[in-house]
Protein backbone atom coordinates (compact mmCIF):
# COMPACT_ATOMS: atom_id res chain seq x y z
CA UNK A 1 0.00 0.00 0.00
CA UNK A 2 1.24 3.47 -0.91
CA UNK A 3 1.67 5.88 1.98
CA UNK A 4 -1.13 8.49 1.95
CA UNK A 5 -2.16 11.60 3.96
CA UNK A 6 -5.08 14.04 3.68
CA UNK A 7 -5.10 17.79 4.24
CA UNK A 8 -7.66 20.62 4.08
CA UNK A 9 -10.40 18.49 5.54
CA UNK A 10 -9.92 15.63 3.10
CA UNK A 11 -10.06 17.80 -0.02
CA UNK A 12 -6.44 17.09 -0.96
CA UNK A 13 -4.59 13.77 -0.80
CA UNK A 14 -0.82 13.59 -0.50
CA UNK A 15 0.63 10.20 -1.37
CA UNK A 16 3.81 8.51 -2.50
CA UNK A 17 4.00 5.93 -5.27
CA UNK A 18 5.93 2.71 -4.52
CA UNK A 19 8.69 3.41 -7.05
CA UNK A 20 9.04 7.14 -6.39
CA UNK A 21 10.80 9.11 -3.69
CA UNK A 22 8.74 12.29 -4.29
CA UNK A 23 5.28 12.99 -2.91
CA UNK A 24 2.28 13.39 -5.20
CA UNK A 25 -0.96 15.30 -4.56
CA UNK A 26 -4.47 14.89 -5.95
CA UNK A 27 -7.89 16.48 -5.59
CA UNK A 28 -11.32 16.00 -7.16
CA UNK A 29 -12.36 19.39 -8.47
CA UNK A 30 -14.80 20.57 -11.17
CA UNK A 31 -15.85 17.06 -12.11
CA UNK A 32 -12.34 15.70 -12.58
CA UNK A 33 -9.70 14.02 -10.47
CA UNK A 34 -6.58 16.22 -10.81
CA UNK A 35 -3.05 15.18 -9.96
CA UNK A 36 0.34 16.83 -9.68
CA UNK A 37 3.77 16.10 -8.28
CA UNK A 38 5.21 18.16 -5.44
CA UNK A 39 8.80 17.24 -6.42
CA UNK A 40 9.57 17.08 -2.68
CA UNK A 41 10.80 14.17 -0.59
CA UNK A 42 9.92 15.92 2.68
CA UNK A 43 6.34 15.31 3.78
CA UNK A 44 5.95 18.71 5.50
CA UNK A 45 7.15 20.62 2.42
CA UNK A 46 5.03 18.43 0.18
CA UNK A 47 1.90 19.31 2.22
CA UNK A 48 2.63 23.04 1.88
CA UNK A 49 3.08 22.75 -1.88
CA UNK A 50 -0.09 20.63 -2.19
CA UNK A 51 -2.06 23.24 -0.27
CA UNK A 52 -0.80 26.06 -2.51
CA UNK A 53 -1.56 23.94 -5.59
CA UNK A 54 -5.15 23.35 -4.46
CA UNK A 55 -5.76 27.01 -3.69
CA UNK A 56 -4.46 27.97 -7.16
CA UNK A 57 -6.88 25.49 -8.73
CA UNK A 58 -9.76 27.02 -6.76
CA UNK A 59 -8.75 30.47 -7.97
CA UNK A 60 -8.68 29.30 -11.60
CA UNK A 61 -12.08 27.70 -11.14
CA UNK A 62 -13.61 30.96 -9.86
CA UNK A 63 -12.05 33.00 -12.68
CA UNK A 64 -13.28 30.57 -15.35
CA UNK A 65 -9.79 29.39 -16.37
CA UNK A 66 -10.45 25.88 -15.11
CA UNK A 67 -12.92 24.08 -17.33
CA UNK A 68 -15.21 21.40 -16.02
CA UNK A 69 -17.08 18.64 -17.80
CA UNK A 70 -16.44 15.57 -19.92
CA UNK A 71 -13.11 15.04 -21.60
CA UNK A 72 -12.50 14.31 -25.26
CA UNK A 73 -11.27 10.83 -24.35
CA UNK A 74 -14.66 10.01 -22.80
CA UNK A 75 -16.49 11.34 -25.87
CA UNK A 76 -14.25 9.27 -28.18
CA UNK A 77 -14.89 6.10 -26.18
CA UNK A 78 -18.65 6.74 -26.28
CA UNK A 79 -18.60 7.42 -30.02
CA UNK A 80 -16.64 4.28 -30.92
CA UNK A 81 -18.87 2.15 -28.71
CA UNK A 82 -22.03 3.52 -30.33
CA UNK A 83 -20.57 3.36 -33.84
CA UNK A 84 -19.57 -0.30 -33.58
CA UNK A 85 -23.06 -1.31 -32.42
CA UNK A 86 -25.27 0.89 -34.60
CA UNK A 87 -23.40 0.38 -37.89
CA UNK A 88 -23.08 -3.37 -37.48
CA UNK A 89 -23.43 -4.89 -40.94
CA UNK A 90 -23.74 -1.48 -42.63
CA UNK A 91 -20.08 -0.46 -42.67
CA UNK A 92 -17.09 -2.53 -43.79
CA UNK A 93 -14.72 -3.88 -41.17
CA UNK A 94 -11.88 -1.97 -42.84
CA UNK A 95 -13.67 1.36 -42.34
CA UNK A 96 -14.47 0.49 -38.71
CA UNK A 97 -10.82 -0.32 -38.05
CA UNK A 98 -9.90 3.00 -39.66
CA UNK A 99 -12.16 4.92 -37.27
CA UNK A 100 -10.61 3.21 -34.25
CA UNK A 101 -7.09 3.71 -35.60
CA UNK A 102 -7.54 7.42 -36.32
CA UNK A 103 -8.96 8.04 -32.87
CA UNK A 104 -6.35 5.99 -30.98
CA UNK A 105 -3.25 7.04 -32.93
CA UNK A 106 -3.84 10.73 -33.55
CA UNK A 107 -6.96 12.33 -32.05
CA UNK A 108 -7.01 10.99 -28.47
CA UNK A 109 -3.25 11.55 -27.84
CA UNK A 110 -3.68 15.20 -28.84
CA UNK A 111 -7.16 16.09 -27.50
CA UNK A 112 -7.66 13.31 -24.92
CA UNK A 113 -7.15 15.24 -21.67
CA UNK A 114 -8.95 18.38 -22.81
CA UNK A 115 -12.42 19.15 -21.56
CA UNK A 116 -14.78 19.24 -24.55
CA UNK A 117 -15.48 22.94 -24.07
CA UNK A 118 -11.73 23.61 -24.49
CA UNK A 119 -11.74 22.24 -28.04
CA UNK A 120 -12.08 25.37 -30.14
CA UNK A 121 -11.39 26.24 -33.78
CA UNK A 122 -7.95 27.45 -32.70
CA UNK A 123 -7.18 24.16 -30.98
CA UNK A 124 -8.23 22.24 -34.09
CA UNK A 125 -5.89 24.39 -36.15
CA UNK A 126 -3.12 23.56 -33.67
CA UNK A 127 -3.87 19.90 -34.35
CA UNK A 128 -3.45 20.38 -38.10
CA UNK A 129 -0.10 22.07 -37.54
CA UNK A 130 0.95 19.30 -35.13
CA UNK A 131 0.11 16.61 -37.70
CA UNK A 132 2.00 18.46 -40.42
CA UNK A 133 5.13 18.90 -38.28
CA UNK A 134 4.94 15.30 -37.07
CA UNK A 135 4.66 13.88 -40.60
CA UNK A 136 7.45 16.10 -41.95
CA UNK A 137 9.76 14.98 -39.12
CA UNK A 138 9.03 11.27 -39.67
CA UNK A 139 8.60 10.94 -43.44
CA UNK A 140 9.72 14.23 -44.92
CA UNK A 141 6.34 14.94 -46.52
CA UNK A 142 2.97 16.21 -45.23
CA UNK A 143 -0.04 13.94 -44.66
CA UNK A 144 -2.16 13.28 -47.73
CA UNK A 145 -5.22 15.49 -48.18
CA UNK A 146 -7.53 12.48 -47.89
CA UNK A 147 -5.80 11.39 -44.66
CA UNK A 148 -6.46 14.73 -43.00
CA UNK A 149 -10.00 14.78 -44.36
CA UNK A 150 -10.74 11.38 -42.80
CA UNK A 151 -9.31 12.50 -39.46
CA UNK A 152 -11.49 15.62 -39.52
CA UNK A 153 -14.51 13.42 -40.28
CA UNK A 154 -13.75 11.25 -37.25
CA UNK A 155 -13.20 14.34 -35.07
CA UNK A 156 -16.52 15.80 -36.21
CA UNK A 157 -18.35 12.55 -35.44
CA UNK A 158 -16.88 12.43 -31.92
CA UNK A 159 -17.91 16.03 -31.24
CA UNK A 160 -21.39 15.33 -32.66
CA UNK A 161 -21.69 12.49 -30.15
CA UNK A 162 -20.87 14.97 -27.38
CA UNK A 163 -23.56 17.35 -28.69
CA UNK A 164 -26.17 14.56 -28.74
CA UNK A 165 -25.43 13.73 -25.11
CA UNK A 166 -25.52 17.38 -24.04
CA UNK A 167 -21.86 17.54 -23.09
CA UNK A 168 -21.33 20.62 -25.33
CA UNK A 169 -23.80 23.06 -26.84
CA UNK A 170 -22.45 23.35 -30.37
CA UNK A 171 -19.73 22.17 -32.74
CA UNK A 172 -16.63 24.33 -33.15
CA UNK A 173 -15.65 25.49 -36.62
CA UNK A 174 -13.74 22.62 -38.27
CA UNK A 175 -13.10 24.29 -41.63
CA UNK A 176 -9.48 24.71 -42.71
CA UNK A 177 -8.44 28.39 -42.84
CA UNK A 178 -6.18 29.87 -45.54
CA UNK A 179 -7.32 27.25 -48.01
CA UNK A 180 -7.97 28.37 -51.56
CA UNK A 181 -11.03 27.11 -53.35
CA UNK A 182 -9.93 23.89 -55.05
CA UNK A 183 -10.42 23.67 -58.78
CA UNK A 184 -12.66 20.94 -60.11
CA UNK A 185 -10.43 18.50 -61.97
CA UNK A 186 -11.61 15.71 -64.20
CA UNK A 187 -10.97 12.11 -63.28
CA UNK A 188 -8.03 10.22 -64.76
CA UNK A 189 -9.19 8.29 -67.84
CA UNK A 190 -7.87 6.85 -71.10
CA UNK A 191 -8.48 8.76 -74.30
CA UNK A 192 -9.60 6.63 -77.28
CA UNK A 193 -6.01 6.36 -78.53
CA UNK A 194 -4.66 5.55 -75.04
CA UNK A 195 -7.38 2.98 -74.44
CA UNK A 196 -6.49 1.26 -77.72
CA UNK A 197 -2.83 1.18 -76.67
CA UNK A 198 -3.83 -0.34 -73.32
CA UNK A 199 -6.04 -3.16 -74.57
CA UNK A 200 -3.60 -4.03 -77.36
CA UNK A 201 -0.84 -4.30 -74.72
CA UNK A 202 -2.95 -6.50 -72.43
CA UNK A 203 -3.99 -8.66 -75.40
CA UNK A 204 -0.35 -9.11 -76.41
CA UNK A 205 0.54 -10.02 -72.82
CA UNK A 206 -2.33 -12.53 -72.71
CA UNK A 207 -1.05 -14.27 -75.87
CA UNK A 208 2.63 -14.03 -74.96
CA UNK A 209 3.12 -13.74 -71.17
CA UNK A 210 6.65 -13.09 -69.95
CA UNK A 211 6.41 -16.26 -67.87
CA UNK A 212 4.13 -19.16 -68.92
CA UNK A 213 2.89 -19.68 -65.36
CA UNK A 214 1.25 -16.23 -65.45
CA UNK A 215 -0.76 -16.89 -68.61
CA UNK A 216 -4.04 -17.32 -66.73
CA UNK A 217 -3.55 -14.03 -64.84
CA UNK A 218 -2.67 -12.20 -68.09
CA UNK A 219 -5.79 -13.49 -69.81
CA UNK A 220 -7.92 -12.49 -66.84
CA UNK A 221 -6.47 -8.97 -66.86
CA UNK A 222 -7.11 -8.49 -70.58
CA UNK A 223 -10.75 -9.53 -70.21
CA UNK A 224 -11.10 -7.34 -67.09
CA UNK A 225 -9.93 -4.26 -69.02
CA UNK A 226 -12.38 -4.88 -71.86
CA UNK A 227 -15.22 -5.84 -69.51
CA UNK A 228 -14.83 -2.77 -67.25
CA UNK A 229 -14.37 -0.27 -70.11
CA UNK A 230 -17.57 -1.59 -71.75
CA UNK A 231 -19.75 -1.72 -68.63
CA UNK A 232 -18.57 1.18 -66.42
CA UNK A 233 -18.65 -0.93 -63.25
CA UNK A 234 -16.82 0.30 -60.16
CA UNK A 235 -13.84 -1.90 -59.20
CA UNK A 236 -15.60 -3.11 -56.03
CA UNK A 237 -18.74 -3.93 -58.05
CA UNK A 238 -16.70 -5.94 -60.55
CA UNK A 239 -14.97 -7.87 -57.76
CA UNK A 240 -18.33 -8.81 -56.18
CA UNK A 241 -19.77 -9.95 -59.50
CA UNK A 242 -20.68 -13.64 -59.89
CA UNK A 243 -21.42 -15.50 -63.11
CA UNK A 244 -25.08 -15.83 -62.17
CA UNK A 245 -25.39 -12.04 -62.02
CA UNK A 246 -24.71 -11.67 -65.77
CA UNK A 247 -27.02 -12.60 -68.64
CA UNK A 248 -26.38 -12.34 -72.38
CA UNK A 249 -29.44 -10.85 -74.12
CA UNK A 250 -30.39 -9.21 -77.41
CA UNK A 251 -31.40 -5.62 -76.76
CA UNK A 252 -34.78 -4.79 -78.30
CA UNK A 253 -33.95 -1.15 -78.97
CA UNK A 254 -30.60 -1.62 -80.74
CA UNK A 255 -30.94 -5.30 -81.77
CA UNK A 256 -27.40 -5.85 -80.41
CA UNK A 257 -26.14 -8.63 -78.19
CA UNK A 258 -25.27 -7.12 -74.79
CA UNK A 259 -24.94 -8.07 -71.12
CA UNK A 260 -27.58 -7.42 -68.48
CA UNK A 261 -25.80 -7.21 -65.12
CA UNK A 262 -27.22 -7.29 -61.61
CA UNK A 263 -24.78 -5.08 -59.74
CA UNK A 264 -24.09 -5.21 -56.02
CA UNK A 265 -21.98 -2.36 -54.71
CA UNK A 266 -21.86 0.67 -52.47
CA UNK A 267 -25.25 1.86 -53.77
CA UNK A 268 -26.97 -1.44 -53.03
CA UNK A 269 -28.39 -3.54 -55.87
CA UNK A 270 -28.64 -1.92 -59.28
CA UNK A 271 -28.69 -2.88 -62.93
CA UNK A 272 -26.40 -2.23 -65.84
CA UNK A 273 -26.60 -2.79 -69.58
CA UNK A 274 -23.23 -3.18 -71.23
CA UNK A 275 -21.81 -2.24 -74.60
CA UNK A 276 -21.60 -5.06 -77.17
CA UNK A 277 -17.84 -5.11 -76.61
CA UNK A 278 -18.31 -6.73 -73.18
CA UNK A 279 -19.97 -9.89 -74.52
CA UNK A 280 -16.92 -11.64 -75.98
CA UNK A 281 -14.72 -11.05 -72.88
CA UNK A 282 -17.49 -12.45 -70.69
CA UNK A 283 -17.85 -15.53 -72.89
CA UNK A 284 -14.11 -16.13 -72.64
CA UNK A 285 -14.25 -15.72 -68.85
CA UNK A 286 -17.11 -18.18 -68.63
CA UNK A 287 -15.38 -20.76 -70.81
CA UNK A 288 -11.93 -20.41 -69.22
CA UNK A 289 -10.91 -23.10 -66.77
CA UNK A 290 -9.71 -21.81 -63.43
CA UNK A 291 -7.53 -23.22 -60.64
CA UNK A 292 -9.43 -25.20 -58.04
CA UNK A 293 -7.73 -23.44 -55.11
CA UNK A 294 -9.04 -19.94 -55.78
CA UNK A 295 -10.76 -17.49 -53.41
CA UNK A 296 -13.64 -19.15 -51.62
CA UNK A 297 -12.31 -22.64 -52.35
CA UNK A 298 -10.16 -25.07 -50.40
CA UNK A 299 -6.48 -25.50 -51.14
CA UNK A 300 -3.79 -23.30 -52.58
CA UNK A 301 -4.19 -21.92 -56.08
CA UNK A 302 -0.48 -22.40 -56.76
CA UNK A 303 -0.69 -26.05 -55.68
CA UNK A 304 -3.77 -26.53 -57.88
CA UNK A 305 -1.91 -25.21 -60.93
CA UNK A 306 1.09 -27.42 -60.18
CA UNK A 307 -1.13 -30.48 -59.82
CA UNK A 308 -3.19 -29.62 -62.87
CA UNK A 309 -6.40 -29.22 -60.83
CA UNK A 310 -8.66 -26.98 -62.92
CA UNK A 311 -12.43 -26.68 -63.03
CA UNK A 312 -15.11 -24.93 -65.01
CA UNK A 313 -16.59 -21.85 -63.33
CA UNK A 314 -19.78 -22.40 -61.40
CA UNK A 315 -22.67 -19.88 -61.28
CA UNK A 316 -21.73 -18.83 -57.74
CA UNK A 317 -18.04 -18.27 -58.58
CA UNK A 318 -16.63 -14.76 -58.74
CA UNK A 319 -15.95 -13.61 -62.29
CA UNK A 320 -12.80 -11.78 -61.16
CA UNK A 321 -11.52 -13.60 -58.05
CA UNK A 322 -8.44 -11.40 -57.88
CA UNK A 323 -7.50 -7.97 -59.21
CA UNK A 324 -4.13 -8.19 -61.01
CA UNK A 325 -2.88 -4.83 -59.73
CA UNK A 326 0.85 -5.46 -60.15
CA UNK A 327 0.46 -6.71 -63.72
CA UNK A 328 -1.86 -3.83 -64.61
CA UNK A 329 0.57 -1.23 -63.23
CA UNK A 330 3.50 -2.91 -64.98
CA UNK A 331 1.76 -2.66 -68.37
CA UNK A 332 0.78 0.97 -67.71
CA UNK A 333 4.40 1.74 -66.90
CA UNK A 334 5.66 -0.02 -70.03
CA UNK A 335 3.30 1.99 -72.23
CA UNK A 336 3.88 5.28 -70.38
CA UNK A 337 0.23 5.38 -69.28
CA UNK A 338 0.75 5.29 -65.49
CA UNK A 339 -0.33 8.93 -65.06
CA UNK A 340 -2.31 11.32 -67.22
CA UNK A 341 -0.98 14.64 -68.48
CA UNK A 342 -1.96 16.36 -65.20
CA UNK A 343 -0.03 13.85 -63.08
CA UNK A 344 -3.05 11.95 -61.75
CA UNK A 345 -2.35 8.21 -61.38
CA UNK A 346 -4.48 5.80 -63.38
CA UNK A 347 -6.06 2.91 -61.50
CA UNK A 348 -8.81 0.35 -62.07
CA UNK A 349 -11.30 3.19 -61.51
CA UNK A 350 -9.92 4.87 -64.64
CA UNK A 351 -11.62 2.18 -66.74
CA UNK A 352 -14.99 3.27 -65.36
CA UNK A 353 -14.12 6.91 -66.09
CA UNK A 354 -13.10 5.88 -69.60
CA UNK A 355 -16.47 4.24 -70.19
CA UNK A 356 -18.34 7.38 -69.12
CA UNK A 357 -16.16 9.74 -71.18
CA UNK A 358 -16.32 7.59 -74.31
CA UNK A 359 -20.11 7.39 -74.05
CA UNK A 360 -20.28 11.18 -73.77
CA UNK A 361 -17.95 11.59 -76.74
CA UNK A 362 -20.33 9.44 -78.78
CA UNK A 363 -23.23 11.70 -77.82
CA UNK A 364 -25.06 9.34 -75.46
CA UNK A 365 -27.77 10.79 -73.22
CA UNK A 366 -26.21 11.92 -69.97
CA UNK A 367 -29.25 10.91 -67.89
CA UNK A 368 -29.16 7.36 -69.25
CA UNK A 369 -25.42 7.14 -68.57
CA UNK A 370 -25.99 8.25 -64.97
CA UNK A 371 -28.69 5.60 -64.47
CA UNK A 372 -26.56 2.88 -66.06
CA UNK A 373 -23.55 3.80 -63.90
CA UNK A 374 -25.62 4.21 -60.72
CA UNK A 375 -24.50 7.79 -60.17
CA UNK A 376 -26.02 11.26 -60.63
CA UNK A 377 -26.15 13.63 -63.59
CA UNK A 378 -24.56 16.27 -61.34
CA UNK A 379 -21.48 14.08 -60.74
CA UNK A 380 -21.07 13.39 -64.45
CA UNK A 381 -21.47 17.05 -65.41
CA UNK A 382 -19.01 18.09 -62.69
CA UNK A 383 -16.23 15.56 -63.21
CA UNK A 384 -16.64 14.14 -66.70
CA UNK A 385 -18.56 16.39 -69.10
CA UNK A 386 -16.76 19.63 -68.19
CA UNK A 387 -13.56 18.82 -70.07
CA UNK A 388 -14.99 17.12 -73.19
CA UNK A 389 -15.07 19.29 -76.30
CA UNK A 390 -18.05 17.39 -77.72
CA UNK A 391 -20.21 18.86 -74.96
CA UNK A 392 -19.79 22.34 -76.48
CA UNK A 393 -22.16 23.27 -79.30
CA UNK A 394 -20.25 25.59 -81.65
CA UNK A 395 -23.44 26.56 -83.52
CA UNK A 396 -24.94 27.81 -80.25
CA UNK A 397 -21.72 29.48 -79.08
CA UNK A 398 -20.92 31.28 -82.33
CA UNK A 399 -24.44 32.43 -82.95
CA UNK A 400 -24.54 36.09 -84.06
CA UNK A 401 -27.41 38.53 -84.07
CA UNK A 402 -28.63 39.50 -87.55
CA UNK A 403 -27.65 42.99 -88.59
CA UNK A 404 -30.57 45.46 -89.00
CA UNK A 405 -31.47 46.53 -92.54
CA UNK A 406 -30.41 50.00 -93.62
CA UNK A 407 -33.13 52.63 -93.71
CA UNK A 408 -34.66 53.53 -97.07
CA UNK A 409 -33.54 57.16 -96.82
CA UNK A 410 -29.94 56.14 -96.22
CA UNK A 411 -30.06 53.94 -99.33
CA UNK A 412 -31.39 56.79 -101.53
CA UNK A 413 -28.71 59.16 -100.23
CA UNK A 414 -26.03 56.65 -101.09
CA UNK A 415 -27.46 56.20 -104.60
CA UNK A 416 -27.46 59.96 -105.25
CA UNK A 417 -23.89 60.21 -104.00
CA UNK A 418 -22.82 57.67 -106.61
Amino acid sequence: MAEQHTILGGKVHVYKRPNSSCWQCSSYLAGRNRRATTKEESLSKAKEIAEDWYLQLRGKLRSGELKSGRTFREAAEQYLREYDIITQGQRSKIYLRGQHSRAARHLVPFFGRLVLSEITAGKIQDYRIHRLEEAMAKRGKPPAHNTMHQEMVTLRQILKTAVRHGWIDHLPDLSAPYRSSPKISHRAWFSPAEYKTLYEATRRRAHEPKQPRFKWESEQLHDYVLFSANTGLRPDEARRLQFRDVTIVVDQGSNQKILEIEVRGKRGVGYCKSMPGAVLPFQRLKARLRPAGGPGRKGSRVESIANGEWHKPEPSDLIFPKWQRELFNAILKEKNLRVDRDGRPRTAYSLRHTYICLRLLEGADIYQIAKNCRTSVEMIEKYYAAHLKTQLDASAINKMRAKPKKRQSQVKTLEKAR
